[in-house]
């Protein structure tokens, strides 16, 4: 299979960037239903399938759900600080590396998944609670740069929709 497609089964991150009152509002709807989509692959795997990686030299299964849940929470605590504070620099983080320490290794999945819950339903009434000039806030990012509330909602949808899509992909190529 193509590594391309391994690697971004749903395409690449490209932003609205001038996005519309009906585009934002369907934000919170694409939050609610990622958990629910991930539970639906996930729930009958076996330990073995999550430790199995998604493509070669890729994360497993459990590295990838509990990548999710940290992503977020960094990308929440963000968008909390672009919309309390006049454009802050936001810290980053090492992502490969936090996927080798022992709590991607010994965590049962099920936590991150309820962290996931827990942390977007905080979003979804974050979200409910912007005005329109809120989502021109802003942020700056080492690895991105100057980046708007807007997209980088957008990009919290994209990278979660990403991941399913990598477990969703692996799932169906082992008929699991």
């Amino acid at each position: 299979m193509n590594e391309d497609i391994l690697r971004y089964p749903i395409g690449q991150f490209n932003p609205v960037t001038t996005a519309s009152d009906e585009e934002r509002k369907s934000y919170t709807k694409d939050i609610a239903d990622i958990v629910p989509s991930l539970r639906k692959i996930v729930k009958d795997f076996k330990n073995d399938q999550l430790q199995t990686p998604y493509r070669s030299g890729g994360w497993t299964v459990q590295q990838v759900v509990h990548h999710m849940a940290d992503n977020d929470v960094n990308a929440y605590l963000r968008l909390k600080r672009a919309l309390t504070e006049d454009e802050p620099m936001a810290s980053s983080y090492r992502p490969n590396l936090w996927a080798e320490l022992s709590d991607y290794k010994d965590t049962p999945i099920e936590i991150s998944l309820g962290l996931l819950e827990a942390l977007h339903h905080r979003l979804i009434n974050t979200i409910h609670g912007l005005r329109p000039t809120d989502f021109d806030r802003r942020f700056n990012t080492e690895v991105l740069g100057w980046i708007t509330v807007d997209v980088a909602i957008q990009r919290f949808i994209w990278h979660n929709e990403h991941h399913t899509a990598h477990i969703q992909s692996l799932a169906q190529r082992m008929n699991w």
